[in-house]
C-alpha cells in the first residue's frame, strides 16, 4: 500500500516552471520595484506593454512618464500611495499609456506589497497587462445593456400607454392619457400636438404646452406644407432630425415655435384600416435624430393611438346620438301651473369619475289634468344605454296619455305597468306619480318601487313622506299584482314637494336611508327659491360624481297675497250617533252660507247627507266629512266623505216605490263633478259644486 504522502506520479525536475513564460503566454509583464532604492525592474513583456525599448528604460520609474500622461500618472500615484499608507497587501488600477504612434492604450496593473517586521513597505512585486480589449468588450457590453435598457424602457412606455388608452372612452381622455406621467412625455417629448381629419382638413385637438400654438394652424388643409399635413397626406411619418432641418423644410411653422427651442420632431399619421383619421406630432428639445429602433417604436405607438382614437370617436358619436335621443324623449318645456313654483333638472351620469357622460332612463314630467289639477311624474328605467332611453320615452308618453284621460292615479300606474310588460323588453322601471290639486293642497301619490317623496315645510324643515308602494312597472304586471295603494298628503301653502331618482341619494358603500337623510339636510339648508334649490342639489351631485344619472322635480305651493286661502272644515260621524249627524248637517249649512254659496246650499247639503248616510248604512265604520272652499281658478265647494271600506259604490235599481238605490243618480244629477279615490285602507267619495261667488273663508 502506498504512503499517504507519496505522489503516485513522478514529476519533472523543472516543475513548476518559472512564472515569466506563463505571464508572457497571457500577455502579461512583470515588475519588481525596490521602494528603498527607487529602482523598478521590468521584463521584456512589460517593456512591450509600455512600448519602450530596453535601451530606453533605465530602471527608474520616472522614465515611464514619457508614456503615461500626467493626469493618468497622478491618478495611479494616488492609488499606490493610498495602498501603501493603508497597510494593504495589494492594489490594482486601470490607466492609459500613450504609444509611440500617439494612440492611447488601456493598461491594468496589480501590485503586491512586501513589508518588513515593522509593517513598513519596502518592495512591490506586480504585473501589468494590456486591458484595451477587455475595456472595449466591457464598454460594448455596457453600451449593449444601455440599448437594451432603453429598448425595454420604451417598450414599457408603449405598454403602459396602451394600457392607459384602453380605458379612454373619449377623445379628451385619449389626449389626457398620452400626456399622463406614463404617457409619451416619458419618451422625452417637450410638446404633443394632435389633429383630427374632418372634411379634408385637419383640426387641432391638442396644442401642446402653453405658448406652443402657432396662429393659423388650428385648422389646416391636408395639402398645406406642414409636417402633420404631409404625414396624413402620404400616410408615412415625417422625422425632423435637427433645428436646421426643421427651419429648412418648414420655415413658416419653425418661425412660430422658435421660442420652444425644438431640436427634433416626429410627425406620425394616425391610420385605421388604411384611412387617415388624424395626425400626431412629438417635439423634442434635448435630442437630435432618431435611431431605427426609436422610429419603429414611435410608428407602433402611433398605430395603437389611432385605434384608441377611432374607438373614442365612435363612442362620442354614439353618445351624441343617445343624448339627443334622451333629450327628445324628455319634455321640451314644463307648463306653468297656477299656484305653484316649479323646477326640473336632469344630470347625466359620470363615467368612472371621468369627464365623459353616460345615458340612462331617468325622466320627469308634469301633466296638466282636468279641473285645474296637475300630475307630477318621476321615474327611472333600468339600464344605462340607448335602449333604456327609448323605453323611457315610450313609458313617459303612455303615462301622460293615461293621466290626461282622467284615470285615477292607481289606474294610471297599473296600465303603465301592463304596457311595459307587453313592450317585449327585459327592462323594468320605478316610478312615482303624484296628482295634485293646488287649490286645496291635496296630493294623491302612487309609488311603484320608487323612492318616497320629500316635503320641505314652510319653516325650512324637511321630512320624508312614507307612501305605501307596489312593485316596479313591468314586474307588477308580470306577477299579477296591479293593485297599487294610493297615499294622500296635504301640501300647505309655502311647502315644497321634491321628487327625485336614486342617483341623487345613492352612493357606493352607503345605505339608501342615510342618503335620504343627507338629502333632507341639504334641502333644509338650501335656498327657498325652487330653481336655486334644484341647482344646488344638482351641483352637489356633480361634485360627488357617480355612475347613475339624476332626475329631479321640485314643486312649491305658492302663497298669493292677492288671493285668500280657501276654508276647510272636518267632522267625524259615527254610527248610532244622531247628534254627530245633525252636527255635520249644521256645519255644512253654516259653512256654505258663510262662503257665499247660498244659491246651492240645498244641493250641497242634500248630496253630503246622502254620502254620509251611505257610509253609515253600508259600512261598519264611521264617516269623516271634509268640506273645502276651493279658491284657485273657478270657485268651488268640495265635499269629501271617507270611510274604511274598500267596497266601491255601485248603481242599483230602486223600483217605483223603493226608498234606496237612487244615491248615485242623485249625486250625478246635482254635482258638477264627482269621483271615488282609494285612501290606504279605505276610500273617499268626493264631489264638487261650482259657485258663482268666490267663497269667503270661515
Amino acid at each position: 500500500m502506498a504512503d499517504r504522502g507519496a505522489h503516485p506520479l513522478s514529476l519533472p525536475d523543472d516543475w513548476p516552471d518559472h512564472p515569466d513564460p506563463i505571464l508572457a503566454l497571457n500577455r502579461m509583464g512583470s515588475f519588481d520595484w525596490d521602494l528603498d532604492a527607487g529602482v523598478m525592474q521590468m521584463d521584456a513583456q512589460a517593456h512591450e506593454i509600455f512600448d519602450v525599448r530596453p535601451d530606453e528604460y533605465d530602471d527608474c520609474p520616472t522614465t515611464l512618464s514619457v508614456r503615461i500622461p500626467p493626469a493618468e500618472a497622478l491618478r495611479l500615484d494616488a492609488t499606490v500611495s493610498q495602498a501603501l499608507k493603508d497597510g494593504r497587501e495589494n492594489y490594482g488600477a486601470y490607466f492609459r499609456v500613450r504609444r509611440r504612434d500617439g494612440s492611447m492604450r488601456w493598461t491594468h496593473t496589480q501590485g503586491y506589497i512586501r513589508r518588513d517586521d515593522t509593517g513598513r513597505p519596502h518592495r512591490v512585486i506586480g504585473i501589468v497587462r494590456d486591458a484595451t480589449q477587455e475595456l472595449d468588450d466591457a464598454e460594448a457590453r455596457r453600451e449593449q445593456a444601455a440599448q437594451e435598457n432603453a429598448r425595454r424602457r420604451q417598450t414599457n412606455i408603449v405598454q403602459l400607454t396602451t394600457a392607459a388608452l384602453a380605458h379612454a372612452r373619449t377623445v379628451r381622455e385619449v389626449i389626457d392619457a398620452l400626456k399622463d406621467t406614463h404617457g409619451l412625455t416619458h419618451l422625452g417629448a417637450t410638446s404633443l400636438v394632435m389633429g383630427l381629419v374632418e372634411a379634408g382638413r385637419i383640426r387641432l385637438v391638442a396644442e401642446g404646452p402653453e405658448g406652443s400654438f402657432v396662429p393659423g394652424t388650428d385648422v389646416t388643409r391636408i395639402d398645406e406644407p406642414y409636417p402633420m399635413s404631409e404625414a396624413v397626406r402620404t400616410l408615412s411619418p415625417r422625422f425632423i432630425e435637427s433645428p436646421e432641418d426643421f427651419a429648412d423644410r418648414y420655415p413658416g411653422l419653425w418661425e412660430g415655435i422658435t421660442g420652444l427651442h425644438i431640436t427634433s420632431a416626429a410627425y406620425l399619421p394616425l391610420i385605421v384600416q388604411g384611412r387617415p383619421i388624424g395626425g400626431m406630432g412629438l417635439l423634442y428639445s434635448d435630442r437630435r435624430g432618431f435611431t431605427a429602433d426609436e422610429r419603429n417604436i414611435l410608428v407602433a405607438l402611433g398605430s395603437s393611438i389611432a385605434q384608441s382614437l377611432q374607438r373614442a370617436m365612435f363612442y362620442e358619436q354614439e353618445m351624441d346620438l343617445a343624448q339627443k335621443l334622451q333629450q327628445a324623449m324628455l319634455p321640451r318645456t314644463i307648463p306653468s301651473v297656477p299656484g305653484a313654483d316649479l323646477a326640473v333638472r336632469y344630470r347625466a351620469a359620470t363615467i368612472g369619475g371621468s369627464l365623459g357622460r353616460d345615458i340612462g332612463g331617468d325622466w320627469y314630467d308634469l301633466i296638466p289634468l282636468p279641473g285645474g289639477r296637475v300630475g307630477a311624474v318621476i321615474g327611472d328605467v333600468q339600464g344605462h344605454d340607448t335602449h333604456a332611453a327609448a323605453v323611457m320615452g315610450q313609458l313617459r308618453i303612455v303615462l301622460r296619455a293615461y293621466a290626461a284621460e282622467g284615470h285615477p292615479p292607481a289606474t294610471v300606474m297599473a296600465r303603465a305597468s301592463v304596457f311595459l310588460d307587453e313592450l317585449d323588453t327585459d327592462r323594468s322601471a320605478t316610478c312615482l306619480y303624484a296628482e295634485a290639486d293646488l287649490s286645496t293642497g291635496l296630493l294623491q301619490i302612487v309609488r311603484a318601487g320608487h323612492l318616497d317623496p320629500l316635503v320641505r315645510r314652510a319653516d325650512g324643515s324637511c321630512r320624508r313622506v312614507c307612501v305605501p308602494g307596489g312593485l316596479p312597472l313591468g314586474l307588477s304586471a308580470e306577477f299579477g299584482r296591479l293593485d297599487y295603494p294610493v297615499g294622500t298628503i296635504e301640501l300647505d301653502p309655502g311647502e315644497t314637494l321634491l321628487l327625485c331618482t336614486d342617483g341623487l341619494v345613492e352612493r357606493p358603500g352607503s345605505d339608501v336611508d342615510d342618503g335620504i337623510e343627507t338629502l333632507s339636510a341639504l334641502i333644509a339648508e338650501g335656498p327657498d327659491d325652487v330653481r336655486e334649490l334644484a341647482d344646488r342639489l344638482i351641483d352637489v351631485a356633480e361634485e360627488r360624481g357617480g355612475d347613475d344619472d339624476v332626475a329631479l322635480l321640485v314643486l312649491r305651493r305658492r302663497v298669493l297675497d292677492s288671493q285668500r286661502p280657501g276654508g276647510r272644515l272636518r267632522q267625524r260621524v259615527t254610527p248610532g250617533d244622531p247628534e254627530a249627524l245633525s252636527g255635520a248637517r249644521r256645519m255644512i249649512r253654516t259653512a256654505v252660507g258663510a262662503w257665499g254659496a247660498g244659491d246651492r246650499a240645498d244641493e250641497i247639503e242634500l248630496v253630503a247627507d246622502e254620502m254620509i248616510t251611505n257610509v253609515l248604512m253600508h259600512t261598519e265604520g264611521a264617516a269623516v266629512v271634509t268640506l273645502r272652499a276651493l279658491t284657485g281658478g273657478e270657485p268651488r265647494v268640495r265635499v269629501e266623505v271617507e270611510d274604511t271600506s274598500s267596497a266601491l259604490p255601485r248603481r242599483r235599481e230602486a223600483g217605483e216605490s223603493g226608498v234606496s238605490g237612487r244615491g248615485l243618480l242623485l249625486i250625478e244629477t246635482l254635482t258638477d263633478v264627482w269621483g271615488v279615490e282609494a285612501r290606504g285602507g279605505g276610500k273617499c267619495v268626493w264631489c264638487e259644486f261650482v259657485v258663482e261667488k268666490e267663497p269667503d273663508p270661515v
